[in-house]
């Protein structure tokens, strides 16, 4: 992966089964579950148990509510071979203890292989940023179906 995230990069990493438009479960780690089994139903993941329980750990860390609405849960784990994202909303929000104390509707899980630092990183801080414009946030609210959520965040990395 490059310095920065293309359109391609975002196509590779989140394919539209990985975009779920349905109401996830309410729950923290039910929700992270939910959004894992999106990666692993694509078969990128070949230890959903070891993914998950990366994914866990890193949330014991510190919370990846990062405000403003959003969920990141991400972890570097050698059970998934490539970078990948998953997405879903949710109309009520999921408690992930954001420093601002609102629930996270929009949420995106992110692994990446345990020998991927630097894209983790760049994957993490392109999403983070692109998430900080409203009307990124805006167009993830509205979209309705996989691929305007694909075309948004394309744009928003363009």
């Amino acid at each position: 992966m490059s310095s920065t995230i293309t359109r391609e990069d975002v196509d590779d990493l989140l394919s539209e089964e990985q975009i779920s438009l349905e109401e996830p479960p309410a729950e923290k780690d039910d929700c992270i579950e939910y959004l894992l089994d999106l990666v692993v139903e694509t078969g990128r993941v070949s230890d959903r148990e070891r993914a998950l329980d990366a994914l866990l750990a890193r949330e014991e860390q510190t919370t990846t509510g990062v405000g403003m609405g959003i969920g990141i849960p991400h972890a570097q784990t050698d059970a998934v071979e490539r970078p990948s994202l998953a997405f879903t909303r949710s109309s009520a929000g999921v408690d992930f203890g954001s420093m601002d104390d609102e629930p996270a509707k929009l949420l995106f899980l992110i692994l990446v292989p345990a020998s991927g630092g630097e894209d983790h990183l760049e994957i993490l801080s392109a999403l983070s940023r692109a998430l900080m414009h409203e009307e990124v946030r805006d167009g993830l609210y509205a979209a309705e179906t996989p691929a305007d959520v694909q075309s948004v965040l394309e744009e928003a990395v363009a």
